[in-house]
C-alpha cells in the first residue's frame, strides 16, 4: 500500500493522515505485511484517531480483520487526555488466554498411553458450540467467581494455591463488579464453567522439539523431548453477551460523549464516563471468568493424566489473556504514565525485572505463549525490555487467520484432517467435523513466520518449540 512507511525489515509505519492522532505501526516481515488484508491497515488508521489515544495504534505479526479494531492489534489511551475505553478493542471472548501446564514426562512415555490420555481428556473436558460442565454456578456463587477469578476456583478446590503465582494478575483480576453483568450473561454462563467452547479453542498435548534459549527454559521449567499442556479458551457466553450488550450502547452513546466514529465497530465511551466505567466493571468481571475458567479446566486436565500417568508433575507453567484492558503504567516521552492498554488478539509481555512478574521469572522475563493451529507448532517466548517502547510490552498471540472460517468449509472436510493428522501421529478428538474443517491448518498463517517476526522486532524472544500430540477440539 502507497502509504505505508518501511522503518526496519520488521517494522512498518502508516504516517498520521485525515483524523488520525497518531501513527500506526505493524510488526511483520515483507511476505507477512504483503499477505495481510488491506483491511487491516484500514482499521489500524480508524484506531488512531479516537480520542486520548497515545504513542501509536500497534498491530502485531499475526494481524488480521477483526471486529473495529483489528486482531493483533494494541493501543493505549490516557483517560486524562480524554482517552476511551472501546468494547471493540477488547472483543467478544473477553480474556481469551492460553496457559500451559508441564508434565515432566518425555514424550515416549506418553506416546504410550496416547490413545487413551486422548479419550480420558476428551470425555472430561466438554468442548463445542453450548457445551456445558459439571459446574453449575448459583446466583451468589455467580457473583463470587466472577469477583474471585481463579483465586475463587482454587478456594473452591479447583487447583493449587501455587497455580495463582504462575497466572497473570495473580489469579484475580481487582476492580470487578459482578453487578455490571447482566442477568443474561450471568444465565449464559451458569453451567458452562470449565467448558472449552468452541472455534479456534482447545486443549493440546505438545512435547517441546526444541530450545532456543537454554537460560530460559531452564528458568521456566522446559526440557527438550518433555511433555507440556496447553489450554486456549476464554470467557465462553458471558464474555460474548457482555461484549454485545455493551457495544450497543456505547455506539448509542457516542454522539452524546461527542465521539465521531469512523467505524460503529469502534463503538466507545470516555474511559471516565458513567458508561466507560460500567463496561470496565463487566469486563474485568469477564476476565474473571476466563481466568476461574481454565483454572477448572486445569483440575479437569490433572484428573484426566493422574488416571493415566500418576507420576506428572502438572505444574502451571503461566497464564496469560490476549482479549483484554488493562490499567499499566508505560514510559512514554520520558515520563511514567497510567494508560488503559487495549489488547485484542495480543498478549502482555513484560521484560526482565518487571514488578508484576513471578519472582521466579523475574530475571529473564515473562513467558509469553503463542499458540499455533490444529496440527502445527506452538512455542513458548520470553517478553523483553524492549518491547516497552516498541508496543507497550505486548506480542502477538498466535498463528492468525489467513481465511475465513466460510472460505475453509469449502476447502476441506474434518474427516480428512482428522485422518491426515492421525497418520503423521497427533491424534484429533472433536464433537464437530464441521469445526475442525474451519480451524484446518492451512486456513491459519505461518506460526513460525510469525514467531520469527516477533522475535527479530524485539517483541519477545523465542524460547522453546512445540509440537503437538494430542489435540481436543470444540
Amino acid at each position: 500500500m502507497a502509504e505505508l512507511k518501511q522503518l526496519s525489515e520488521y517494522a512498518w509505519e502508516i504516517p498520521c493522515s485525515g483524523k488520525m492522532r497518531v501513527p500506526a505501526v505493524l510488526y511483520a516481515d515483507a511476505p507477512l505485511i504483503e499477505a495481510m488484508d488491506d483491511k487491516v491497515f484500514e482499521q489500524a488508521r480508524n484506531v488512531a484517531t479516537l480520542p486520548g489515544i497515545v504513542q501509536a495504534c500497534y498491530a502485531m505479526p499475526d494481524a488480521h480483520w477483526g471486529y473495529g479494531f483489528p486482531i493483533g492489534g494494541v493501543a493505549a489511551f490516557d483517560a486524562s487526555q480524554g482517552g476511551v475505553i472501546s468494547a471493540g478493542g477488547v472483543g467478544f471472548d473477553i480474556s481469551c488466554g492460553v496457559r500451559t501446564l508441564l508434565t515432566g514426562l518425555p514424550r515416549e512415555t506418553v506416546l504410550a498411553k496416547q490413545e487413551r490420555l486422548a479419550d480420558a481428556l476428551y470425555y472430561s473436558i466438554p468442548a463445542g458450540v453450548g457445551s456445558t460442565g459439571g459446574v453449575h454456578l448459583g446466583s451468589s456463587e455467580m457473583d463470587a467467581m466472577l469477583s474471585g477469578g481463579a483465586r475463587w476456583a482454587v478456594d473452591e478446590g479447583f487447583g493449587r494455591e501455587e497455580d495463582l503465582l504462575h497466572t497473570e494478575e495473580r489469579g484475580h483480576m481487582p476492580g470487578a463488579r459482578p453487578s455490571e453483568v447482566s442477568t443474561q450473561a450471568k444465565r449464559r454462563q451458569r453451567d458452562e464453567m470449565g467448558t472449552l467452547g468452541s472455534g479456534n479453542h482447545y486443549l493440546e498435548v505438545q512435547h517441546i522439539s526444541e530450545i532456543y534459549d537454554q537460560g530460559v527454559a531452564a528458568a521456566y521449567g522446559l526440557k527438550q523431548g518433555e511433555v507440556v499442556i496447553s489450554i486456549h479458551c476464554g470467557s465462553r457466553g458471558l464474555g460474548h453477551q457482555i461484549g454485545t450488550e455493551f457495544l450497543r450502547e456505547m455506539v448509542i452513546a457516542a454522539k452524546q460523549y461527542g465521539i465521531e466514529l469512523p467505524d460503529r465497530e469502534l463503538a466507545c465511551a470516555p474511559i471516565d464516563s458513567p458508561l466507560g466505567q460500567s463496561y470496565l466493571g463487566a469486563m474485568r468481571a469477564g476476565i474473571n471468568c476466563a481466568l476461574a475458567n481454565r483454572q477448572i479446566i486445569t483440575h479437569l486436565t490433572r484428573k484426566a493424566f493422574a488416571g493415566h500417568l500418576p507420576e506428572a508433575t502438572m505444574a502451571l507453567l503461566y497464564d496469560v489473556s490476549h482479549n483484554t484492558c488493562k490499567v499499566e503504567t508505560h514510559v512514554v516521552d520520558g515520563k511514567s504514565r497510567e494508560l488503559y492498554v487495549h489488547r485484542k488478539g495480543a498478549t502482555r509481555a513484560y521484560g526482565p525485572g518487571h514488578p508484576d512478574l513471578p519472582e521466579d521469572y523475574r530475571s529473564v522475563g515473562q513467558p509469553v505463549i503463542i499458540g499455533g493451529s490444529m496440527g502445527t507448532a506452538s512455542y513458548i517466548l520470553a517478553g523483553t525490555s524492549e518491547s516497552e517502547q516498541r508496543a507497550f510490552s505486548s506480542a502477538c498471540h498466535g498463528a492468525g487467520r489467513a481465511m475465513s472460517r466460510h472460505a475453509a468449509l469449502h476447502q476441506w472436510r474434518g474427516e480428512k484432517l482428522v485422518n491426515e493428522l492421525a497418520y503423521r501421529g497427533i491424534l484429533i478428538r472433536s464433537r464437530s467435523m464441521r469445526g475442525v474443517a474451519e480451524e484446518a491448518p492451512g486456513a491459519y498463517k505461518d506460526v513460525s513466520a510469525v514467531v520469527e517476526a516477533a522475535d527479530r522486532a524485539g517483541l519477545a524472544r523465542k524460547v522453546a518449540r512445540l509440537e503437538p500430540l494430542i489435540c481436543v477440539k470444540g
